[in-house]
């Protein structure tokens, strides 16, 4: 049984590790020098640096990767489409609206303040695509996002108009590409709201999984399926927009990161969940010490790095998931397969 429960949990236990190492890293890429012998040494200016900003700036990356990979996730399942994700879902775009009201309507709102106008935005938006999309007969696995992209590109010139007429377009500018070089002690707590979130997602995820096999299913198991879908779609507009708020706009990670380990371990979200957390954490940690490094003593928005590796990943996974649909790679048949086909060959030879 420890066997079986080892093998079947082996992939979280090394996400866990590498995630621990890396997160020890990061805490010591920077311009400002910050090493272990001067904090060990009681060095005042390192460990200012390291308690204001290296450690909060980690622990905003751990909670956005997470987060909007479980977003992600959880749109997916419910929109049944591989393809929904807030990027594609229009949920990013609602968000960044709610920041502009925010700035419109109350010019000296604090963070808590824009998160009220995001977090309605990101839920409304979020709720009128699903609506859009249920009343979409035909629908392929293409098209689906294809009207969130549109819709949210709608919301995008709304959101522009309303920045050029009220020249608040250098002000939105904040919140439109993502970065954490401005994450300091006191400024990105909000995104601890990202927790309590991802605990309701592990909850309620076999609900989520009955929703996603459609209606008529749900209402046959005594599950209530607009009060599910909802409240899924819920949770995943405010972590998105708690993440909009703090860090800004960052896309394809919702949608990337799902796909990427439901190609290995299936599509049941509680199995997936913690896999699906970590290593989209690991992504953005990883996205964010190249975009420190690469150009250093400057550093890259880390919406530019994930936009490029985004890109590539979605065109990939595009092309599989249209071959594939939504089968599973089995590494272990492939290894097996691989191995069986070599020692054959070999054995082939040795009897020449």
């Amino acid at each position: 049984m420890k066997q079986g429960f080892l093998k079947e949990h082996l992939s979280t236990v090394l996400l866990g590790v590498a995630l621990i190492l890396l997160s020890f890293f990061s805490l010591f890429v920077g311009v400002i020098d910050v090493n272990l012998a001067g904090l060990a040494a009681g060095d005042s200016e390192q460990w200012l640096i390291f308690m204001a900003s290296r450690l909060p700036r980690l622990l905003a990356i751990l909670c956005t990767g997470m987060g909007m990979s479980v977003a992600g996730l959880i749109m997916q399942q419910l929109c049944m489409n591989k393809f929904v994700s807030p990027t594609t879902g229009a949920t990013i775009s609602s968000a960044e609206l709610g920041i502009l009201l925010a700035l419109l309507f109350m010019p000296n709102s604090t963070i808590w303040s824009r998160a009220l106008f995001s977090f309605t935005t990101a839920i409304l938006g979020t709720w009128i695509f699903v609506w859009f999309i249920q009343r979409i007969q035909f629908k392929d696995v293409v098209m689906v996002p294809l009207v969130g992209i549109m819709f949210g590109n709608v919301i995008t010139g709304i959101t522009n108009y309303f920045a050029y007429r009220y020249d608040m377009t250098q002000a939105l500018s904040t919140w439109t590409v993502g970065h954490f070089s401005m994450i300091i002690r006191g400024r990105y707590e909000l995104v601890y709201l990202v927790v309590p979130m991802l605990i309701l997602a592990f909850i309620f995820a076999n609900h989520f999984n009955i929703v996603g096999m459609g209606k008529d299913f749900s209402n046959n198991l005594g599950v209530h399926y607009n009060l599910v879908l909802f409240g899924g779609l819920t949770i995943a507009a405010l972590i998105t927009a708690s993440v909009v708020v703090v860090v800004g706009s960052i896309s394809y990670i919702g949608l990337i990161v799902p796909n990427l380990v439901a190609m290995f371990k299936g599509d049941k979200i509680r199995g997936t969940l913690p896999d699906i957390a970590l290593f989209g954490a690991i992504f953005v940690l990883v996205c964010d010490m190249i975009g420190r490094v690469v150009i250093a003593p400057y550093e890259l928005p880390i919406e530019l790095i994930i936009g490029i590796l985004g890109s590539i990943l979605f065109i990939g996974l595009l092309m599989y998931r249209l071959r594939h649909g939504r089968k599973a790679v089995n590494v272990g048949d492939v290894l097996s397969k691989h191995f069986g086909v070599q020692k054959k060959a070999e054995e082939g030879g040795a009897e020449k």
